[in-house]
């Protein structure tokens, strides 16, 4: 995708010298910067078809004088402990740069980062930071013009205490939904209890020493995993919401090609630019391996709903998919006695309804994701009680009214003369996942009705 480049000045020493001896104008300067890339990115979007960015962009600046805009999450992670084969070594910590790069939904031209410390122990050290347009999925270099040093509160370096997440200040980047953006942080030693998200299917990139300003990282190392970053965030339009995708490895985009952004919420985004729905951001907080009720890789469900879903931007929207792994742990571990089995069934429906519940509380609508099928799966081995399970909880998801909307997801991929089994097309081969076939059919299940406003108070 063509994306317009802005001339910045990326040099710190002179961004210092100029803050030292033109304080007084710089919220001129700042405002007239702001006011001429926006300019650009309208011209840009319109001439290669972008309309969704050029229509953000035009609200903001007809909006700008009565502040009628808001931050949005505009991509996003949901956060664990690494296990430890997942964990990044402390070589590569200890003066050190790491560069992320994530694939945003929204465009815009103001922006701040979300630096996350939720697991860690000790505080956090950043040394420095920087984000910038990446040159392409998969690779480490940026495009030098977009470069900005991110600043918190005004200073290259940050402390974030345990548990504790930090914006950085805005800065200037002017960018189009889908584009791809390259977040670089410097540290000086390794965490002593990693935050982080294993399953980006992203590439990233470190490399020794403070590199963070160069647009070259030759040589650089590399992991397929996010570390200590949350969030990006945009100014957008105060009628535009956010979708938060909360659920498994089914959301997470298991099976999917490296670098593609090729989940199910990617391809979502995709067809609601292609259908001309009302611009939405799609952030995906899918945990591999996640559970409603229990702790799995990750948080149980429940317990990170707060932090994934109701604290995120801009919020008005969620989806919900969860229960193959509460499901089929039960019958993996053997305790399926009729007794437990009811007992699992009832506990998952009273999640369900203090999920929706919080979210109506914070003027979120909710949308119910019937479980797909897993029959044949090698790793769970469900027999028919157990799918059977999974049938009364979907029934229930589509019939009890908890939720504002449901996406029959099982629907979607089911075999019709077979329904405890996913189609062939649909199926990646382990009869757990959806290949690529399939998470197309899961993004092309939700209804676009669903996606509008819905009655809190009912």
């Amino acid at each position: 995708m063509l994306l317009p480049a802005i001339l910045q000045y990326n040099d710190s020493a002179t961004i210092i010298y100029f803050e030292e001896i033109m304080r007084s104008s710089q919220a001129f300067l700042s405002v007239l910067f702001a006011w001429i890339s926006s300019l650009l990115l309208i011209s840009s979007s319109a001439a290669f078809g972008l309309t969704p960015d050029g229509e953000l962009t035009k609200a903001l600046n007809s909006s700008s004088g009565t502040q009628d805009w808001h931050w949005l999450a505009s991509w996003g992670s949901a956060q664990q402990i690494p296990e430890a084969q997942n964990e990044l070594a402390a070589e590569h910590w200890r003066d050190a740069s790491l560069r992320q790069i994530v694939h945003v939904s929204i465009g815009g031209t103001r922006l701040r980062v979300r630096i996350s410390n939720a697991f860690g122990a000790t505080p956090l050290f950043i040394d420095g930071a920087s984000v910038a347009l990446a040159q392409a999925p998969g690779k480490a270099d940026i495009n030098a013009a977009s470069l900005n040093v991110l600043r918190f509160s005004g200073r290259a370096e940050v402390m974030i205490p345990a548990g504790a997440e930090y914006y950085s200040d805005v800065v200037t980047l002017a960018h189009t939904a889908a584009a791809d953006l390259a977040v670089s942080l410097y540290f000086k030693g390794e965490p002593v209890r990693q935050t982080g998200h294993p399953g980006s299917r992203a590439t990233s990139f470190f490399i020794k020493g403070n590199r963070v300003a160069d647009a070259a990282w030759p040589d650089a190392g590399k992991v397929q995993h996010w570390y200590q970053l949350a969030d990006i965030e945009v100014q957008a339009p105060r009628h535009v919401g956010a979708l938060v995708a909360i659920g498994d490895s089914i959301t997470d985009g298991y099976g999917v090609v490296t670098d593609g952004n090729q989940r199910w919420t990617d391809l979502l985004a995709v067809r609601l630019v292609k259908e001309g729905a009302p611009a939405m951001a799609i952030i995906n907080a899918g945990i591999g391996g996640g559970r409603m009720l229990r702790d799995g890789l990750g948080p149980n469900l429940v317990a990170r709903f707060d932090r994934d879903v109701l604290s995120r931007s801009g919020v008005t929207h969620a989806i919900v998919m969860i229960g193959v792994n509460d499901l089929g742990g039960q019958h993996r571990n053997g305790d399926d006695i009729p007794a437990a089995r009811k007992q699992l069934i009832d506990d998952l429906q009273g999640a369900h309804r203090q999920l929706v519940e919080r979210a109506h509380a914070h003027g979120i609508c909710v949308i119910g994701a019937t479980i797909t099928p897993y029959m044949g799966s090698d790793y769970y081995r469900p027999n028919g009680d157990n799918d059977a399970d999974r049938q009364s909880l979907n029934n229930w998801i589509r019939t009890s009214g908890v939720y504002d909307a449901v996406a029959d997801f099982d629907s979607a991929l089911r075999e019709p003369t077979q329904p405890q089994r996913m189609r062939a097309e649909v199926d990646s081969g382990d009869f757990l996942h959806p290949s690529p076939t399939g998470y197309l059919a899961i993004a092309n299940a939700i209804p676009l009705s669903a996606l509008l406003p819905c009655d809190l108070n009912r």
